[in-house]
């Protein structure tokens, strides 16, 4: 079998029996696809490459300027690739398992406090002002609601904004969320939360009756969507919260750069582990398959230990 079929058999196997979102298929589509152009260079194919080729494919990606992430991330897929192969008996071999990725390390996610997280809330509630238009006002009790939520639950951007609207109006204290491969995973919400899903929903009620356009489809009181997009039809992009919130960081009086969806993801994190909260639960509750992925967040465990030998050991710091 050629190159392009064996490719597509592990993204079947990928997609049927590990649940694979579209965008993890096509990532691993666009990196194999690479490596099977540079071996067809070479005179080579995935069915007979030695790890000879493998270790040439990886020096040629250092040297077109590639990151020593990015390397890494593209020979997990070689040795997945490669790890099928062998499993189903197409290779007699694994030519990929012996081979070492370059040594990298990993950045310690950034972080917001407690206080910049409530001055972004702050300001996001000012911008609801009773004296503002109405759609002025929607539009900052979106923002607020999407602030609370993201806070109070730690979800990624993608899970926050395909939130459907049945998610404000059950009288339930957990989300459902579906996250990556199709996974659902229980979240609870705190009352703050509810609240602002409360205060936007009755907005978005007061805004259609002003603009009449209850029964028209892609209206916002029809939208099956607790964040609809206002000027077409789906839900609100990733990349449009994330303009919305750098916007309200400056002025809240914070650097825009250093806010992102993502960082008040780990900000949801971290606080919670300063706050004693252990890292399996904060595995749970962030939907990571793995406890290695939430273990970047271990610098704030190590600080609060060391805290608690300080403070609470006999012989700590006085």
């Amino acid at each position: 079998m050629n190159d392009a079929r064996l490719i597509d058999l592990y993204l079947d196997m990928l997609a049927a029996e590990r649940g694979a979102a579209a965008n993890t298929l096509e990532a691993y589509r666009r990196d194999l696809g690479d490596f099977s152009h540079h071996l067809g260079a070479q005179g080579g194919a995935i069915a007979t490459a030695q790890a000879e080729e493998i270790r040439g494919y990886l020096g040629d990606l250092s040297g077109r300027g590639f990151s020593a992430a990015s390397v890494a991330r593209r020979l997990s897929a070689i040795r997945q690739l490669y790890r099928f192969l062998y499993a189903e008996g197409t290779r007699k071999d694994d030519p990929a398992a012996a081979i070492e990725g370059p040594k990298r390390g990993r950045p310690l996610p950034k972080v917001l406090s407690v206080g910049h997280v409530d001055q972004l809330l702050a300001a996001a509630r000012e911008g609801m002002d009773a004296a503002r238009p109405t759609n002025e006002r929607l539009r900052a009790a979106r923002l607020n609601c999407l602030l609370e939520v993201l806070y109070a639950t730690g979800l990624r951007v993608s899970e926050l904004v395909a939130l459907p609207a049945s998610a404000a109006r059950r009288d339930e204290r957990m989300l459902i969320v579906r996250g990556k491969g199709n996974k659902e995973r229980l979240v609870p919400l705190n009352e703050s939360a509810k609240t602002a899903m409360r205060a936007y929903l009755a907005l978005r009620e007061e805004a259609s009756q002003e603009t009449k356009k209850q029964t028209k489809k892609g209206s916002l009181k029809a939208s099956k969507w607790l964040f609809p997009s206002f000027g077409e039809s789906g839900h609100l992009t990733r990349q449009h919260f994330a303009r919305d919130l750098k916007a309200l960081a400056a002025e809240a009086g914070l650097k825009p750069r250093q806010v992102s969806p993502h960082v008040l993801r780990h900000a949801f994190a971290s606080h919670l582990l300063q706050n004693g909260a252990d890292l399996r639960s904060v595995q749970t509750l962030l939907g990571h398959a793995d406890i290695s992925t939430t273990q970047i967040y271990t610098h704030v465990l190590e600080e609060r230990l060391k805290s608690l030998v300080r403070d609470l050991h006999p012989l700590g710091e006085s």
